[in-house]
């Protein structure tokens, strides 16, 4: 079977489940075979009393033994009751609110109930089981798969089976690698991935496929570094006016940021593009960095663009842009999408020409009918939030412009050579003089009126106050203090006689401004928000942040919001409130309330949990990954890049062949993905 065929050509497949597989991102035969199962169910069925395991399913038969009258709860719910016999056990089976499911049964009959079994001493109680579920064979493993619309399991699962039947799947790594790493080969792989014959052989399956996507993806990486050192790009020669603006500076730049300024010119005058990540904690001053890094392409002649996630963050980089370099002459302008639509035409035009400056926006930048002339240098801040598509349509806008990334999510240095081998990576790992460290507390939710105690103080001092919670509406099943919910109680109780406004990311850009900009202005006392504050508020009176649910969000993001106080002349607190049930739970409240080290901080996110959550995202997809993950795999990844290396400057024809067809690969996708 030819693996690049139309998904509609597969028997069964007619145009109306062809369109509910596109929806899926299904449109080949190969997209089928890698549409892997996001879970599995572990079903056992029919096994000894003791064996039974109330976290995963069973399916067991049980006698109907009797038929018991519906309950009506406080709340109005209806529980239905039926009890059957299991090898001489009791088996309590209740379902809410479904009152007909009693027609169902007859009085000594047989059925097979598959759920999860909880144990009462030596009785069995399941709630909501499926009826009539076929006995599982031994332990099989069934494949739950990432469904949307009216797409069914049962669908996928015929239809993989269809193809894996007419299929035999070539292995494409080398020999030598999989007998060295005991690697399975990729037939058994693709085979087991879906339909697992045991537990071993599912951990053999995932462990292959991680390998492989890993050792592309460090391929891909390789391969394109090696490309962009061997292609001639723009040389920007360093101007004169470089030591005024050092020296018109309110401050003196750091030994860090002295390094990394000096890193990123030596890469302008090159004459290969320059492709370099800046890291930053928050606050280390990144944002002068890539100033002067844009003053001196537009002192060249040339046009500079600088992107970032919110309007909130566009604007006051513009106005610090306007602050800093007007004086030199620099034109700068704005382009978000509240700019007035008369504006926007104006400044696209000015665009178009090749007159030398600076634009500073959102993703309005990449808008289809933004045309730059002479695009030299393209930037994107807090690079993870901007997906690969939108970050390559900025750097598409140029001819081969230097492209510069930053971020102020600290990534751990064992991990930052691996995820970023593409790139040429600068840190500014100190903050500049006057920054002062964030005391930061944490109070179990029964004691959280001794940190709201400390709030009122600060708001007295004439200080302000941020809030954080991780919803927007109240949520009953994962009881989290929500933004509504918690401005009802404060607004009546502690705040009552205090200026207080929600901001969260449902709300129009304009109104997130203004709100913004009263609480500047010293009108708004205290700002209950999502995490929508996590990216460009800069308010120097601010000295406290409240994070309600602490446990809720990873490392990396409270160190983020932390960073939003201790701006200014002021003792600033970082107030953390939840729940620490867990060993782990309490770890990460510690080393939180022990450091201020962002650097430290996601070492230690990553020796805790390896760190999946710990930049509040999932990395795979961007890179084309589907299994593996760049953080959590970091063992396997280490392996790969290393092969990668050795196969990429080796003379074996075999070897060369699997390079080129990687090489080919990466040419197909790059005008659509960029690496960095």
């Amino acid at each position: 079977m030819d693996v690049s065929k139309d998904i509609g050509s597969l028997k069964g497949v007619g145009p109306k489940l062809r369109e509910k597989l596109n929806k899926c991102g299904i449109f080949t035969v190969l997209d089928l075979l890698l549409y892997f199962p996001r879970d599995y169910e572990f079903l056992r069925s029919n096994i000894d009393f003791n064996e039974i395991d109330d976290k995963e399913k069973q399916v067991l038969s049980c006698r109907c033994v009797s038929i018991e009258r519906d309950v009506r709860t406080k709340t109005g719910k209806f529980i239905t009751t039926i009890k059957f016999d299991y090898l001489g056990y009791v088996v309590d089976g209740k379902w809410f609110n479904q009152r007909f499911i009693k027609n169902s049964f007859k009085i000594g009959e047989n059925y097979d109930l598959m759920g999860k079994y909880k144990k009462l001493g030596n009785r069995l109680e399941i709630v909501n089981p499926i009826v009539g579920v076929k006995v599982a064979k031994e332990n099989e493993i069934v494949p739950k798969y990432s469904l949307k619309g009216d797409m069914t399991d049962k669908i996928l699962i015929k239809l993989i089976n269809q193809c894996i039947e007419d299929l035999k799947i070539n292995d494409n790594l080398p020999k030598e690698l999989i007998e060295k790493y005991k690697l399975t080969d990729l037939d058994f792989a693709i085979r087991n991935i879906h339909f697992p014959s045991g537990r071993e052989e599912l951990e053999k399956a995932i462990t292959r496929l991680k390998f492989q996507e890993l050792f592309n993806y460090s391929m891909k990486l390789l391969i394109l570094k090696r490309k962009l050192k061997s292609k001639n790009g723009i040389k920007f020669d360093w101007v004169d006016e470089l030591a005024d603006l050092k020296a018109a500076l309110p401050y003196s730049l750091t030994e860090a940021q002295t390094r990394v300024v000096r890193e990123i010119l030596r890469d302008q005058k090159s004459q290969f593009p320059m492709n370099r990540l800046v890291q930053g904690d928050v606050g280390s001053g990144k944002t002068v960095v890539a100033l002067i890094a844009m003053f001196n392409v537009v002192k060249n002649g040339y046009q500079a663009t600088l992107m970032v996630p919110t309007e909130i963050l566009a604007n006051q980089h513009y106005l610090e842009a306007k602050k800093l370099l007007e004086q030199f002459d620099v034109h700068i302008e704005l382009l978000t999408g509240s700019t007035s639509q008369k504006e926007k035409r104006r400044i696209k035009e000015l665009i178009a020409t090749d007159t030398p400056m600076i634009v500073i926006g959102t993703h309005a930048l990449i808008q289809e009918d933004v045309e730059f002339a002479n695009l030299g240098l393209a930037i994107t801040d807090e690079q993870h939030r901007f997906g690969v598509e939108q970050r390559n349509k900025l750097i598409n806008k140029g001819r081969r412009p230097d492209v510069l990334v930053m971020t102020a999510t600290p990534i751990p240095r064992t991990l930052a050579l691996y995820v970023y081998s593409d790139l040429d990576i600068s840190v500014i790992d100190k903050l500049p003089p006057g920054r002062k460290p964030v005391e930061t507390k944490f109070f179990l939710e029964n004691d959280r009126t001794a940190g709201y105690s400390l709030v009122m103080d600060e708001i007295n001092k004439g200080r302000q106050v941020y809030i954080v919670c991780p919803l927007i509406e109240e949520d009953e099943k994962m009881e989290l203090n929500s933004v509504e919910k918690l401005y009802r109680e404060l607004k009546d109780g502690i705040f009552r006689n205090v200026e207080v406004e929600i901001l969260h990311g449902k709300m129009k850009p304009k109104e997130k401004d203004e709100i913004i900009n009263r609480f500047k202005k010293n009108e708004t006392k205290v700002i209950i928000s999502t995490t929508v504050i996590e990216v460009g508020v800069n308010v120097p009176n601010a000295s406290v942040m409240i994070i309600e649910n602490a446990e809720r969000f990873g490392l990396a993001q409270l160190h983020q919001l932390r960073g939003r106080v201790g701006r200014g002349q002021y003792e600033s607190y970082c107030i953390l409130i939840g729940k620490a049930k867990s060993e782990v739970t309490k770890r990460r409240m510690e080393i939180m309330t022990s450091s201020t080290d962002g650097f430290y901080i996601s070492e230690q996110d990553l020796k805790l949990r390896g760190s999946g959550e710990m930049f509040g995202m999932r990395q795979s997809g961007d890179e084309g990954l589907i299994l593996a993950n760049i953080y959590e795999d970091l063992a396997i990844l280490r392996c790969a890049r290393e092969e990668g290396k050795q196969l990429l400057n080796s003379n074996n024809p075999e070897k060369v062949r699997l390079c080129n067809e990687i090489a080919e690969s990466l040419d197909r996708w790059s005008q659509y993905i960029c690496f960095n």
